[in-house]
């Protein structure tokens, strides 16, 4: 009786707490909606309206309806763009895999390992993901000087290899700037990783550790599968990441040169609609590049779901 009576004293709360206060919510999702639709959602939808135009002076409003000839141009006579993209998608195949796996390895690092410096050595890996880019790049451009005197090349003398002319040869300067992207976001997403492998159970790495694991089936076999959907998601902010931070590096380290050898989308986005004054066809590759981010975006959420099953 006592049961059935406690049961009936919790109905009513139960059933209020049910009822959604829908006026409050909407009070609170407003300004949050308010900040999307005015910095996001309009200014999308006017690149998405310019793209169509052949404008030139914004002042003087969209100009001449040209259609979809801004798109062809991009695609069949533009080799620049065709560049730009080539470069953008190196980097995209190459920086977000890599930082994620630092990250995954340096969080599984200090997560396992016995250091008492553990606080200080997160502190040190996250630094970098906080400065300013112009101040990475600057640090990084002095640092990947062209002489022997250079700090990289004067470690490099120590080994006897030869002084390489990191940001002036077309051979290096891309990947000497993905190297400057991946060590200014491994620590970001090293902290977002931390929490997740902090998670899991302890006893599950001491059974291993019985069985005879090493520190690699630990990382693979156990803590790899276990936080799938957490690397996943470090997976797709790294790639919309790497555009962003590209044009950045890429502008001030190397002014998108040697040629247009680290000629990235977003720089190319610049220089046609702010050097060539040709904004309607800025606007179109505007569009392109937030088109391939969402379907990258999307297609590495699949795939990461895809495999859990």
């Amino acid at each position: 009786m006592k049961i059935k009576k406690a049961l009936k004293d919790t109905l009513p709360k139960q059933k209020r707490l049910k009822v959604i206060p829908v006026g409050f919510v909407c009070i609170c999702v407003l300004p949050a909606l308010f900040m999307v639709s005015v910095f996001i959602l309009y200014p999308t939808s006017q690149a998405l309206l310019m793209s169509f135009y052949d404008t030139s002076n914004l002042a003087l409003g969209f100009g001449n309806f040209v259609g979809i000839d801004n798109y062809v141009r991009m695609f069949t006579g533009d080799i620049n763009f065709r560049t730009a993209l080539y470069n953008t998608m190196r980097l995209m195949a190459v920086v977000p895999i890599t930082t994620v796996f630092l990250a995954l390895l340096f969080a599984f690092a200090l997560t396992q390992s016995k250091l008492k410096e553990k606080g200080i050595y997160r502190v040190i890996f996250f630094f970098p993901s906080i400065l300013s880019l112009v101040v990475i790049a600057a640090v990084w451009s002095a640092l990947l000087g062209p002489t022997s005197r250079d700090p990289v090349n004067r470690v490099l003398g120590f080994f006897g290899i030869d002084a390489i002319l990191w940001l002036g040869d077309v051979r290096f300067a891309l990947w000497a700037i993905a190297i400057v992207m991946i060590w200014q976001a491994v620590g970001y997403y090293m902290v977002l990783l931390l929490s997740s492998v902090d998670s899991i159970n302890k006893e599950i790495f001491e059974a291993a550790e019985i069985d005879g694991a090493g520190g690699a089936s630990k990382l693979f076999r156990i803590t790899m599968p276990l936080i799938k959907d957490q690397i996943g998601i470090c997976y797709v902010l790294s790639i919309a990441g790497t555009m962003g931070i590209s044009f950045t590096l890429t502008w001030v380290m190397t002014d998108s040169g040697p040629g247009t050898a680290t000629l990235v989308l977003l720089g190319y986005i610049f220089r046609s609609g702010f050097q060539a004054a040709a904004f309607g066809y800025a606007m179109a590759v505007v569009v392109f590049s937030i088109a391939l981010a969402l379907t990258l975006s999307v297609l590495s959420r699949k795939l990461s779901y895809q495999s859990n099953l």
